[in-house]
């Protein structure tokens, strides 16, 4: 099994305790530490992702393999060239004002992350002006994505989406998710996309980036 395939098994079986030590041999052994990235880690994820979404593993599992290639990713950052060269952008997320829930919104950041892009996670309970104002601050936003898991946040969510999408500022995109959100509401608010589980909201993130 090469060095490759075992951070991808490592990822993808969430080895905490091994993942670190199989980064540095790779990086010793001058592998790219693109090819671990891609190769090794976000590939791993996408197995991951896909069997999340056949109910083959569930949130514990998934949690626990993004948290483990988040550990990998600390180890290549500083070989990345400051990352600018394999970011696919900035992906503000926070859940809505109202709203204290992070578990499902946590998730689908480490998903996204580990899909590529450099994540700015405003928490939960986030005003509209905390929205906008972050997007303003960072120029190469992405994507925006809206977290909530009360049906009562849900104007919330409704008011941020309309907020962000009227507030003049353009070159990114709105994504939406969260128990009570479907496809029909996202579109009712104006939202880019939806999608209704944090390995969907990975492949989304991507789709509407290419």
């Amino acid at each position: 099994m090469s060095k490759i395939e075992e951070i991808a098994q490592a990822v993808e079986t969430g080895k905490l305790k091994l993942i670190v030590g199989l980064t540095e041999e790779a990086l010793a052994e001058g592998i790219d530490p693109l090819k671990i990235l891609n190769e090794g880690m976000v590939g791993a994820m996408e197995v991951v992702g896909g069997k999340f979404q056949r109910s083959e593993i569930f949130v514990p599992e998934m949690l626990v393999a993004a948290k483990t290639m988040k550990k990998g990713v600390e180890i290549l950052k500083p070989c990345l060239a400051a990352g600018a060269s394999t970011s696919l952008g900035k992906c503000i997320i926070g859940t809505v004002y109202g709203d204290l829930h992070d578990i499902g919104k946590n998730l689908v950041a480490m998903m996204i992350e580990s899909a590529g892009f450099e994540m700015i996670d405003l928490g939960v309970d986030v005003p509209v002006a905390n929205f906008i104002d972050t997007i303003k601050a960072n120029p190469g936003t992405k994507l925006v994505a809206l977290s909530c898991l009360l049906t009562t946040t849900m104007p919330a969510m409704k008011e941020t989406a309309e907020a962000i999408k009227g507030s003049g500022i353009s070159g990114f995109k709105v994504i939406v998710g969260g128990a009570p959100i479907n496809k029909e509401f996202a579109d009712q608010i104006g939202a880019d996309g939806y999608s209704e589980d944090a390995a969907g909201a990975a492949i989304l993130a991507k789709k509407m980036v290419s």
